[in-house]
């Protein structure tokens, strides 16, 4: 398994010098999540950003990463605000992987458990899955993409049939 960082609320930090909420390049919160594992888990960080500024080409290339490496199992820490779209855009790819996307409403900053609530059932899940496919992990609910959608009306995800 190996986990991708791509950024998004999950890791915002406040910047006391602007006083804004900013995605830091670094991977402080998921290390932090994952100084008490068994087991070390590989990790790299491919992105930085909000989930609103990704690009196609920020697609392409998370693509790329996982196309080129062995591994078969990824956990992809992602913004909610496109994470259907990089779902969408990697189910299109990828028939011989387990893709599970995550992310939090609230930064691990903030609210560290919820972001750890939800890489945690993420890990869990791609530890024990056995099919293929891309899945969305978001308020305690595992599902293949497609069927858990961001409800932006009650700022959480709910599962569609």
């Amino acid at each position: 398994m190996k986990i991708l960082n791509t950024g998004g609320t999950f890791n915002k930090r406040y910047n006391p010098l602007s006083g804004d909420m900013e995605v830091p390049y670094d991977n402080y919160a998921l290390e932090v999540m994952m100084k008490d594992f068994l087991s070390p888990i590989d990790m790299a960080g491919v992105l930085y950003k909000d989930s609103l500024e990704f690009t196609m080409d920020d697609r392409k290339m998370l693509t790329n990463i996982i196309h080129a490496d062995e591994e078969k199992v990824f956990v992809v820490i992602h913004g909610t605000d496109t994470m259907e779209l990089t779902a969408e855009f990697l189910d299109a790819v990828f028939e011989d992987r387990i893709i599970i996307l995550t992310g939090a409403m609230s930064p691990f900053e903030i609210d560290a458990v919820e972001a750890s609530v939800n890489f945690g059932l993420a890990v869990g899940f791609a530890k024990a899955c056995e099919k293929n496919g891309v899945y969305l992990c978001m308020n305690g609910e595992i599902q293949a993409f497609g069927k858990l959608v961001k409800n932006r009306s009650l700022g959480k995800f709910e599962i569609v049939s």
